[in-house]
């Protein structure tokens, strides 16, 4: 029988409720005899007891240590592997912060990793994209072998909260920790708008915005919506936009409820990052952009006279 240990995301004391919850999603498809999760922190007591409340969940690990205090991959991964003898699956969030831990996790424990998890078939076989979400591949793990992984959070609904909190345990590590990367600085944005992977919302502009000025009535067009901000990569190459803000294959993955593309042509790198949106409204000028032909609403015209017309409309 499967045993699954789940590695939390977390940030400033807060557990990524989202990512972790999803991973457990996809776990919970495998009929696992247990499903826990592990959380290495500074202090690990509040978020442990956060992620005690995700469906699904049959124990919390919680980790305290002040080497924990920024998450280094190279510090976790020992740590992780430590606590990883007895379980069949490791699996993460396929976040920055997972694409950063689970493949030196993998390593560290001789197994190959799955990346990408969009289906379970059973405890040993998966279905992953690759070719930019054009092919789905069918992986097949050895049986007896541990099994690391990375979950497609656009793939899996995110578990729901369980009335009882699951039982929370505190371990103390020995593993050896390395010294030779060191934490220096971090530098993240802020913004009052929706967090882009997370919301259920997002407007996203195009190169055809035309200038980082032009830009500004996507923010007004996402503000009337409540919604999230994207960008395409030609926008943000051309510095409309910052990367952060990037969706697709090299941007960021994601599964709103809503998706509104403007001036986007749909390069198929970026189709791959909202193919799991629920609704997708296309803006373009040219009727036969590849946008058109995955999107539920289209509209053709100049975009600097419909996006005025919709938010009017609002």
């Amino acid at each position: 029988m499967s045993k699954v240990l789940i590695i939390a995301e977390h940030a400033n004391g807060v557990l990524n409720v989202s990512a972790t919850a999803k991973c457990v999603s996809c776990a919970v498809k495998m009929q696992p005899s247990e499903i826990d999760v592990l959380v290495l922190a500074v202090d690990a007591s509040a978020i442990a007891a956060q992620a005690a409340l995700i469906a699904g969940v049959t124990q919390v690990i919680a980790v305290s240590n002040p080497a924990n205090e920024h998450a280094l991959a190279a510090v976790l991964a020992p740590q992780v592997v430590q606590l990883a003898a007895g379980y069949s699956h490791v699996f993460g969030p396929s976040t920055t912060f997972g694409k950063d831990l689970m493949p030196r996790v993998a390593a560290l424990l001789g197994a190959s990793q799955i990346s990408d998890i969009m289906a379970v078939i059973d405890a040993h076989t998966f279905n992953r994209p690759i070719y930019a979400g054009n092919v789905v591949a069918t992986l097949k793990a050895p049986a007896g072998q541990i099994i690391v992984a990375t979950v497609r959070n656009a793939s899996f609904p995110a578990a729901g909260a369980q009335a009882s909190a699951a039982p929370i345990v505190v371990k103390a590590l020995s593993a050896a920790l390395p010294t030779h990367t060191r934490f220096v600085s971090v530098v993240g944005g802020s913004s009052e708008r929706p967090d882009l992977q997370t919301a259920p919302i997002v407007v996203a502009g195009g190169r055809a915005m035309g200038s980082a000025d032009n830009f500004k009535l996507i923010y007004d067009f996402a503000d009337k919506l409540k919604a999230g901000v994207g960008a395409s990569r030609a926008a943000v190459d051309a510095g409309y936009a910052p990367n952060d803000m990037q969706v697709g294959q090299t941007g960021k993955i994601i599964s709103p409820n809503l998706y509104v593309a403007v001036g986007i042509s749909g390069a198929i790198q970026h189709l791959t990052g909202i193919k799991d949106a629920g609704t997708i409204v296309a803006i373009n000028k040219d009727a036969e952009a590849p946008i058109f032909e995955i999107a539920d609403i289209g509209l053709v015209g100049d975009l600097f006279t419909l996006v005025p017309e919709l938010m009017r409309s609002l």
